[in-house]
């Protein structure tokens, strides 16, 4: 693990060591002197000579941090956590213990556009569109009244340039009518499970199985807007909703992923490997789904063999979360190997049988499994962790399979040297906008375009329409604020835990906060990267 230390203290050094090189870049009380100096005479000439100088160490600085890789298949700390203290471990099941296919998501986007036609009477030519799986990413929100989606940072300001009216971008000065600059009231936030309810006009998207609907919702958004249809978006958004629902709730697509496993659901024998791992280290495991068992049984014979069963001491289908970990009145039903439901009253729950519905409040007095000794996986934050973070003092680890990939663009020359230059030309700006004389003004206004064009660049480096999952332009986004909030640890897939040892302890990275930056961060990494004119003045000699 000595690697992903490296990478880590990498990732930290990059901001801070490319503002160095700017001139500091940092609220020093130095600024507010450096104003009263006389300019230099020639402030085009001193200014360029700053930008190029600052590309220079830019240049340098690339190859120390390209020897410091960030690990894709590391687990990451929101919270310190021990697996020593972890006796119990829970899961999810669909994008936790198995992953799907792209062809997935293609099946379920038809078959809910087919339902929009067939049973809500849509026009038949919205066939025409297919799923792109390049459009929309997870974490977005949805305006259910003005049929917007859009990217919302953790301090629910909407990021110009990400907010699309079906399938074209909405220019930004439209936005800003609209919502009176681009923030979003508290108030038409989405609720505390990412639903618009009570008033919220705003939905999230956090489940993977939501990237059909948001591309669907697009698609037919854009045929209104495109033949001049006159529609009500409230209606199409819960028409939309219902389709989507209805693809899970008729079985359509569990029977077709039954029909052709190998198809749909990605072979993954690390899963295997990783429960075996935990059983052999004396772990108690159980699984709780909103799927059904016919559909949950194929799928781990498939993926962990045909005596799965043997690895959990509990197994519930059909669960309903969040409601499983809220609603104390559903009691346990047993479902037997017919996949009938038996009347029995349920005592204890025993290894080697399936349970339906239940909650969670049943679920702690049967098993006595409380508290911070158990660690429940899963991949929706409010669904799988919320709750249990928040009112059962459980342990959580979210899946985020974006994560991975999103790693290995960072990791790319092309994507350090444009972030290195970006955080440098940002640094040089907060260092000399200072001058005030007009020569001066132009060549930061100069420096203001190629910084937006610069950020328009890394949007594209992960998604040409939304960017990174888990940043805006300057913030961390509303899913990201979320996910550190909800889960102590986070990682790209289950087989990150083969990777670390049964008693090893999650260390949360200290973020510096801005007020810390001049006391520490900045001497780390002028210690390790010998910064060219940190302490210098702005005034010519």
């Amino acid at each position: 693990m000595a690697a992903a230390a490296r990478s880590l203290l990498a990732a930290r050094a990059l901001p801070a060591a490319a503002a160095a090189a700017a001139g500091g870049a940092a609220p020093y009380c130095t600024v507010a002197r450096q104003q009263q100096r006389r300019p230099p005479p020639d402030m085009r000439s001193y200014l360029w000579s700053r930008y190029r100088e600052a590309k220079r160490v830019t240049k340098e600085l690339v190859p120390s941090i390209m020897s410091n890789m960030l690990n894709p298949d590391a687990i990451f700390s929101n919270n310190e956590m021990s697996l020593s203290d972890i006796e119990i471990y829970g899961f999810d099941y669909d994008y936790t213990l198995v992953f799907y296919s792209k062809h997935l998501h293609t099946l379920i986007f038809n078959a809910a556009r087919d339902l929009l036609i067939n049973e809500h009477r849509y026009p038949a030519e919205i066939r025409k569109y297919d799923y792109d799986p390049n459009f929309a990413i997870r974490g977005l929100h949805y305006d259910v009244h003005r049929a917007l989606l859009m990217k919302i940072d953790a301090f629910h300001y909407i990021q110009l340039g990400t907010v699309y009216r079906g399938l074209s971008v909405v220019p930004d000065e439209e936005v800003i009518a609209m919502y009176d600059g681009s923030h979003v009231p508290l108030e038409q936030m989405s609720d505390f499970y990412g639903k618009s309810s009570q008033g919220n006009t705003m939905k999230q998207f956090m489940d993977i199985f939501s990237l059909p609907e948001m591309t669907l919702l697009s698609c037919v958004n854009e045929y209104f807007l495109k033949n001049n249809i006159d529609y009500e978006p409230v209606h199409l958004y819960k028409d939309v909703k219902d389709s989507i629902r209805d693809v899970h709730i008729k079985g359509i697509m569990y029977r077709a992923i039954e029909a052709d496993i190998e198809k749909y659901i990605c072979y993954a024998e690390q899963t295997r490997a990783v429960l075996a791992k935990l059983a052999d280290h004396g772990k108690k495991m159980f699984l709780i789904t909103n799927s059904p068992s016919s559909f949950v049984d194929k799928g781990m014979k498939f993926i962990v063999g045909k005596d799965w069963r043997d690895l959990f001491d509990v197994v519930i289908v059909q669960a309903d979360k969040p409601n499983f970990f809220n609603d104390k009145r559903r009691p346990f039903r047993k479902v037997n190997e017919r996949g009938v439901l038996l009347w029995d009253k349920i005592h204890k729950l025993q290894k080697g049988q399936i349970y339906k519905q239940g909650n969670l409040y049943e679920f702690l007095k049967l098993t006595g499994w409380r508290g911070s000794k158990v660690l429940y996986f899963g991949d929706h934050i409010y669904s799988d962790l919320a709750d249990l973070t928040l009112k059962h003092g459980w342990r959580t680890g979210a899946i985020i399979p974006e994560l991975r990939s999103e790693i290995k663009i960072m990791n790319t020359e092309k994507y350090i040297q444009t972030m290195t230059w970006l955080q440098t030309l940002t640094g040089l700006l907060e260092h000399m906008q200072v001058h005030r004389d007009p020569d001066s003004q132009m060549i930061l206004e100069e420096w203001k375009k190629e910084r937006k064009e610069m950020r328009e660049m890394n949007r594209n480096f992960f998604n040409a329409q939304f960017g990174s999952l888990f940043r805006t332009d300057e913030n961390p986004t509303y899913f990201l604020r979320r996910l550190s909030r909800f889960a102590d640890i986070y990682m790209a897939s289950l087989s990150c835990l083969l990777n670390y040892e049964p008693d090893y302890t999650f260390y949360p990275r200290r973020t510096p906060l801005q007020h810390e930056l001049p006391g520490w961060s900045d001497q780390l990494c002028t210690g390790t990267f010998r910064i060219p004119f940190l302490q210098e003045t702005v005034q010519i000699k």
